[in-house]
């Protein structure tokens, strides 16, 4: 069973994160969230794996290799230019070899029975399956109408008020027979905007599957904190890899802590969390449930982390308190200060004493924050784009 992971978008919904990596290799639970859609998909028996490649595609091949790894076989195109969802699959045509194949997004998060979901459209009379799960807001999703014969009689992209005729959003999940590349044209071409209305009008049958369980894609910071959560509430038990150095320290799983983690005096761990290794947490600093700290990182003396997901290579002062934000790479954070839910900090930015981040603020790469600053809106850097909407 083949399956294309469209991967070519820049992600511009989730900077400053996306400006050192592509969307699929954002740190989710320390490894790539690419990494645990692939062994997802291995694991329903999807092990053939074509992937469309766009902005910094590299990385991407330079994280999965041939996929051998993870127990599956994966092959690469790259896009020379950008080609749009549909456009990107059609550039890979001669990888399905005539046959039925899935198409996922490579920012997906989900724990689906895609078996189950290929087999109803082998078993169904239309060209597509598109996957549906009902959410509470589809404004950001293309939504439909579905009948009681799993025919989708309406299909809109992105409602606005008025125009919510539905809850069933597509999750841009879908199984195409190889006829459907026919219809793509060789230039810029979008599943939702352009292939699915085509196929409407030409009388073909669009089908829609129910899909069970959990499904979230990683487009924007709140979608990213709820996959974090989500994973972190699977976590079967505690983990504990190589050395861990705790003095007089209160531990209370599940946790996963990399090698050679050390926990100061009186300081307190509370799960689910995951800390990588070479991580040194200090003295009376409380951990909170829904964290997760990469490796290389350093906490100062009474600070609070709750919520909270930091990569690697950061410090964090003492008497600071970061509670559902999200902290790039390389990142100093210094004494005393305040990072309000939802704030987003970039690669390597250093934020000075007793500095306060107002919640939903986001601040660039390399920005330098004042000591006693308090931060309301968007800290941008003119060496890269200040753009967040799009892909």
């Amino acid at each position: 069973m083949k399956t294309c992971i469209m991967c070519g978008g820049e992600g511009t919904r989730l900077r400053p994160l996306t400006f050192d990596r592509p969307k699929p290799t954002i740190p989710l639970l320390n490894k790539p969230s690419l990494v645990h859609l692939v062994e997802h998909l291995a694991m329903e028996g999807f092990n053939d794996i074509v992937l469309t490649l766009g902005y910094l595609g590299g990385e991407i091949e330079a994280a999965l290799g041939d996929g051998s790894m993870y127990g599956v076989h994966i092959e690469y195109v790259h896009e020379k230019e950008k080609m749009g969802t549909a456009g990107g699959v059609k550039n890979a045509e001669e990888l399905f070899e005539g046959e039925p194949f899935l198409v996922v997004g490579g920012d997906h998060v989900m724990n689906l029975r895609l078996r189950e979901f290929f087999r109803f459209h082998e078993k169904n009379d239309a060209p597509v399956t598109i996957g549906l799960i009902p959410i509470d807001d589809p404004r950001e999703y293309g939504i439909a109408d579905l009948d009681v014969n799993n025919r989708i009689t309406r299909f809109f992209e992105k409602p606005g008020p008025g125009e919510i005729f539905s809850n069933l959003a597509s999750t841009g999940i879908y199984v195409c027979d190889p006829k459907v590349l026919k219809w793509i044209p060789g230039e810029k071409y979008d599943f939702a905007k352009d292939l699915f209305p085509q196929i409407m009008k030409k009388g073909e049958n669009i089908n829609g599957f129910l899909v069970h369980g959990r499904w979230t894609d990683i487009g924007n910071p709140q979608a990213y904190r709820e996959a974090c959560r989500w994973m972190l509430e699977q976590m079967p038990g505690t983990k504990i890899s190589g050395r861990l150095n705790v003095k007089d320290a209160k531990v209370t799983g599940p946790i996963d802590l990399g090698h050679d983690v050390y926990l100061g005096s009186n300081s307190a761990i509370v799960g689910p969390i995951v800390i990588g290794e070479n991580t040194t947490i200090g003295d009376n600093v409380l951990v909170g449930p829904y964290t997760s700290i990469g490796s290389n990182c350093k906490i100062g003396n009474n600070s609070r982390i709750l919520s909270s997901y930091i990569f690697d290579n950061i410090e964090i002062g003492s008497n600071t308190m970061v509670s559902g934000a999200i902290i790039d790479n390389a990142t100093k954070i210094k004494d005393s200060c305040i990072l309000e839910t939802g704030t987003v900090i970039g690669p390597r930015v250093i934020i000075g004493d007793e500095v306060t981040v107002n919640s939903p603020v986001r601040i660039w790469p390399e920005v330098r924050v004042k000591s006693g600053t308090r931060v309301s809106e968007n800290l941008g850097n003119e060496d890269f784009d200040n753009e967040i909407k799009g892909s």
